[in-house]
């Protein structure tokens, strides 16, 4: 089911009784706090019950001392429009994976459009169009943003002006149209960086045709704000490789699921032996051959935690606060200012961590047990996770 773009106010909302707080905050992933006050969508106080302003709400949401995490971020998809992949011929995927604790998602490219445009105009009039449909229409809530042209041969700073000028602000991934010389990607990367463009480059070998192979070289010359999928979508460099673009390039490190997952966690060991950490993002790269994976975040989370040996907190703010960060969103944390997008979890019924993050760090997927996007309940126990062994309960509007 899908909602349009107005996200309703959700008045006052008061999220108490929380048992474990993560914060997105790499620095502080974990809060000393129990109590969230939201007021229009936007978080307006974070702390003890005790300090904060919990009358007359007109939701309240008793977490029943489960864990409440910022909303994910899935880094990397690749929609096309509503909620709807021709990749699959498949519906609803978007309103799928929200139930996996994504609220906000973002393109790398709307690639599997049929017939896709590769003419300048055409390939402008399409970003323009996703973005505008996209803000205006958002799948069960989650908030994606979409438009992000692929870029070909023949561009000119002109056209990133332009495409600045009409509100896109992404580009698609770098090496899946006809520009894939380090020298060319550069120099459009730079156009749109000047023009508050945010850039991402395919890495690895190619994916769908007319993509190519993207090495090392091409990747550290073309100096994208993002290195796409670093653990190869699906075919990844050699880990060597990786671990020298994660040295010699200060941009953002992104994993995905749809990648090599030896890679995967050589990428992350790698970002904390180079004290980094805030660098590391996750997307999915979906819907894609492999299909659409509603729980791929939380799927890369648990992976990375169990076999990379990295604390569950951490990996949380893998897919909240870094991409929010590096992405410039005002999600992905638990702070006031920032929307009210999270996902309620707990420990899957009988998992055999004694905790919700013992249970992640042994390799199982939590079970998500609400989501909310703009202070709005979104969905309750999800349809997807496992069941979660305790469930908020909601009073008053919902």
């Amino acid at each position: 089911m899908a909602d349009v773009a107005a996200a309703g106010n959700s008045g006052k909302v008061v999220v108490r009784n929380v048992g474990l707080m993560l914060s997105g905050d790499i620095d502080r992933p974990i809060l000393d706090a129990d109590t969230i006050v939201v007021d229009n969508g936007v978080i307006t106080a974070v702390g003890r019950e005790k300090d904060c302003d919990i009358d007359n709400p007109r939701t309240e949401i008793d977490c029943k001392k489960t864990c409440v995490a910022p909303g994910l971020i899935d880094s990397h998809v690749h929609p096309v429009f509503g909620d709807w992949t021709p990749r699959q011929s498949q519906l609803n995927w978007i309103d799928s994976t929200m139930n996996g604790g994504v609220t906000t998602m973002i393109s790398a490219g709307e690639v599997h459009l049929p017939g896709r445009p590769k003419d300048i105009v055409g390939l402008k009039a399409l970003a323009i169009t996703a973005q505008r449909a996209f803000h205006n229409f958002r799948p069960a809530g989650v908030k994606v943003l979409a438009g992000a042209p692929v870029i070909e041969k023949g561009m000119v700073e002109s056209d990133f002006a332009e495409l600045a000028a009409a509100g896109v602000t992404l580009l698609g991934e770098v090496g899946l149209g006809s520009v894939k010389a380090g020298a060319e990607a550069r120099q459009m990367v730079a156009w749109a960086r000047k023009h508050g463009i945010q850039s991402t480059i395919h890495t690895g070998g190619p994916s769908i045709p007319g993509s190519g192979l993207i090495d090392k070289d091409v990747v550290l010359e073309a100096d994208a704000d993002v290195i796409g999928h670093i653990n190869g979508g699906h075919t990844s460099l050699p880990e060597a490789h990786v671990c020298e673009l994660c040295e010699k390039s200060a941009r953002a490190i992104e994993i995905v699921h749809n990648g090599n997952e030896r890679v995967a966690i050589a990428a992350a060991k790698a970002a904390l032996q180079l004290k980094c950490p805030h660098r590391v993002i996750l997307g999915t790269d979906g819907p894609a051959g492999s299909g659409v994976q509603p729980l791929g975040i939380l799927r890369l989370i648990a992976l990375l935690s169990s076999l990379a040996q990295i604390p569950a907190e951490l990996v949380f703010c893998f897919a909240t606060g870094n991409t929010a960060r590096l992405r410039k969103l005002n999600c992905g944390l638990i702070e006031p200012g920032r929307d009210a997008d999270f996902v309620f979890m707990d420990r899957a019924q009988h998992s055999a961590g004694r905790t919700l993050l013992d249970s992640v760090q042994l390799g199982d997927i939590p079970g998500v047990g609400m989501v909310m996007i703009d202070g709005i309940v979104r969905c309750g126990r999800s349809r997807n996770t496992p069941p979660a062994q305790e469930v908020p309960v909601v009073r008053g509007a919902h």
